[in-house]
């Protein structure tokens, strides 16, 4: 697991951040998330962006698409500017060979799930088609307020109306995860429910990876971010996660509140790092008693 965190700055700021918290991964957004109007990217920015981040021989990299994006919503203008927000991100992930573009795939705030999918599915498709090279991960959502993207059948559906190409993968979130209703909190319920995914989504769709503990209970369909071990997972759900065996090699985001409501920073790191381990050491105990 390449583990990391969302880091402020853009572009221009993202590497220094990324080096200070000890990130194999850092996660940006590539634009205000409370604007629509894009920072002027081009081409001298990617190539500052890509040899800063070979010289700190970071690992991975993801853009966080802004939530102002709602590609399932009734209204044709939010659709449109959902397209071109996402569409930009999509860009910038190709200029800065990031893993994937994270998106929230929108709302159904009429109730009407089916036809809130098939219109994310029609923006979804038609930004990937004006972009080319960046995966796109949509993220599995805790269910507030209609939220597409709850349970592992919804990504499943949005992934087809999106014509489920290649580049399209998934985002898992812990948080979300636990606030939708999958009890992750012990390996035997982790397993259970990436089985699951596997056998609705594929694993193989799996790209990138959010870890969050929840303020909020098993099934609250509450979206409320808590430090790691601090929430609901506790540490036995959050060392779960980090050790499990399926997610070797993806790239790992914290979105945290931090102690002093800034964020993760290298303490938060290093704690998962910790964690980490002392549950790939506990996994193999457990394997070797079973022998």
């Amino acid at each position: 697991m390449l583990i990391g965190a969302h880091v402020p700055g853009g572009l221009r700021k993202a590497v220094a951040a990324g080096v200070e918290r000890g990130c194999e991964t850092i996660m940006i957004f590539n634009q205000s998330p409370r604007m629509w109007k894009p920072t002027d990217y081009g081409e001298a920015d990617f190539a500052v962006f890509n040899e800063e981040f070979k010289q700190a021989k970071l690992k991975a990299t993801l853009i966080h698409a802004v939530y102002l994006i709602n590609c399932g919503s009734e209204d044709k203008e939010l659709r449109e500017k959902s397209l071109a927000s996402l569409t930009q991100s999509l860009r910038v992930g190709a200029g800065i060979n990031a893993s994937g573009v994270v998106l929230h795939p929108g709302s159904a705030k009429t109730g009407d799930v089916k036809a809130a999918i098939k219109r994310a599915g029609t923006v979804i498709k038609r930004a990937l088609k004006e972009s080319d090279g960046c995966e796109l991960h949509l993220e599995n959502t805790a269910g507030t307020g209609g939220t597409l993207g709850r349970s592992f059948e919804e990504l499943a559906a949005l992934m087809e109306a999106a014509g489920g190409g290649e580049r399209l993968g998934v985002c898992l979130d812990s948080c979300h995860l636990l606030a939708s209703g999958y009890d992750i909190r012990t390996n035997e319920g982790l397993t259970e429910t990436l089985d699951a995914f596997d056998q609705i989504v594929g694993l193989d769709r799996l790209g990138s990876l959010h870890l969050n503990d929840s303020a909020t209970p098993l099934g609250s369909n509450r979206d409320r971010h808590a430090n790691i071990g601090e929430g609901e997972l506790g540490i036995e759900g959050c060392t779960a996660f980090l050790s499990e065996p399926r997610f070797d090699q993806l790239p790992c985001a914290l979105e945290i509140p931090g102690a002093n409501k800034e964020g993760p920073v290298a303490a938060d790191i290093a704690l998962c790092r910790k964690l980490r381990k002392q549950g790939i050491a506990a996994r193999k105990r457990a394997t070797a008693r079973k022998s």
